[in-house]
C-alpha cells in the first residue's frame, strides 16, 4: 500500500457521517483551500472563485473516494502528499487559442522581429519564453510567427512554453487539437502548419517544423528557474491577474533581470503594470519593452 493510500484509509476511518450534501464546503474548507492554493502557486482564490473551486475539487474528492472536503484538506495540508499536484492541475485556469490577442503576433511580425534580425546579427540567436503557455496554442502561434519572419536555417531560435499545469503541457507537447480551436487560424496558415489526422477527421497536428524549436517544460513561477537567459521576448499573459501585487512586482522584476537589455514583455488584456514596476515602457497596448 502507498503512502496516500494509507493517508486516504486513515482519513475514512476518522469520517463522521453527515446528512448534509456529498461534499460540504465550509468557510474553514475554503480558506484552507485559499491559503495552500496561495502558499503552492500564488493563485489568489477570491470569494468569486468558490463554486468553480468547489466543482473542480468535487471530482477530485470523488475520484479518491474521500467523503468530505475535511477528508481532501488534510490530505493536501501534507506536503509530501502526491495530491498536491493534482490540486494544482485542477485549480489552474487553462483558458486559450490560437493568435489569441492578434494585435500582439502583428506587432512581432511587423516590428519586433524586423528589430531583432538588425540587433542580433552578428549572434544570430533569438530565444522566446511563454510562461503559462497552457494547452500550448501560444507557443506554436508564436512558432508561426518566427519560422515566417526568420531565416530557421542560419538562426538558432528557440522557444521556451512553461506551465504549472503537468496536464496542458502534455497536451501541447502532442500538438494535437480539434479542428474548432484552430478556426481563428487563417486557411494559408492552416495549410502550411498543420496536418489533418487520417485517423480522426476532427482533429490537427501542427507539423514538425512547428514544434522543432519548441520544449514544453513544467515550472512554477515562483520557485527558482532553471534557464538562465537572456530572453529576447516573453509573453506571460492572463497568468498575473491570480496574484497579488507584492508577488506580480516580485514576477516582474524577475521578468526583466532575465530579459536582454531591450527586451520585449506582452501582457493580457486585463493586466497592467501601472504601478506595479517601472522597469519597462509602455510601447502599446499590453506591450513593453525593457527599459
Amino acid at each position: 500500500m502507498t503512502e496516500m493510500e494509507h493517508q486516504i484509509k486513515a482519513l475514512r476511518a476518522n469520517h463522521k457521517p453527515t446528512e448534509e450534501r456529498e461534499f460540504p464546503m465550509t468557510d474553514e474548507n475554503f480558506t484552507v483551500i485559499s491559503e495552500l492554493s496561495h502558499n503552492y502557486t500564488g493563485i489568489v482564490l477570491g470569494a468569486h472563485k468558490r463554486d468553480m473551486v468547489y466543482g473542480r475539487l468535487a471530482r477530485r474528492t470523488r475520484s479518491l473516494g474521500l467523503s468530505n472536503f475535511d477528508q481532501y484538506c488534510a490530505l493536501i495540508s501534507d506536503p509530501s502528499s502526491t495530491e498536491i499536484s493534482f490540486f494544482i492541475n485542477a485549480i489552474t485556469t487553462n483558458l486559450t487559442s490560437f493568435f489569441r490577442e492578434s494585435h500582439h503576433f502583428d506587432y512581432l511580425r511587423e516590428t519586433v522581429f524586423p528589430e531583432l534580425k538588425k540587433k542580433n546579427a552578428h549572434s544570430k540567436r533569438l530565444r522566446i519564453w511563454s510562461a503559462g503557455s497552457s494547452t500550448g496554442e501560444e507557443p506554436y502561434s508564436l512558432s508561426v510567427v518566427m519560422n515566417e519572419c526568420m531565416d530557421m536555417r542560419t538562426w538558432d531560435c528557440k522557444i521556451l512554453a512553461t506551465d504549472l499545469d503537468s496536464n496542458v503541457l502534455a497536451h501541447g507537447q502532442q500538438g494535437v487539437y480539434d479542428i474548432a480551436r484552430v478556426d481563428t487560424v487563417s486557411e494559408k496558415s492552416k495549410k502550411r502548419w498543420f496536418l489533418k489526422d487520417t485517423h480522426n477527421p476532427e482533429q490537427v497536428k501542427v507539423k514538425p517544423d512547428l514544434q522543432e524549436c519548441l520544449s514544453f517544460k513544467r515550472l512554477n513561477l515562483l520557485e527558482e528557474w532553471p534557464m538562465k537567459g537572456p530572453f529576447d521576448i516573453i509573453f506571460c499573459r492572463n497568468v498575473v491577474i491570480y496574484f497579488n501585487k507584492d508577488t506580480q512586482r516580485k514576477l516582474f522584476d524577475r521578468y526583466a533581470n532575465i530579459l536582454a537589455d531591450g527586451g520585449y514583455l506582452f501582457i493580457g488584456h486585463s493586466e497592467s503594470l501601472h504601478k506595479v514596476t517601472d522597469r519597462f515602457t509602455l510601447l502599446g497596448k499590453t506591450i513593453y519593452q525593457k527599459k
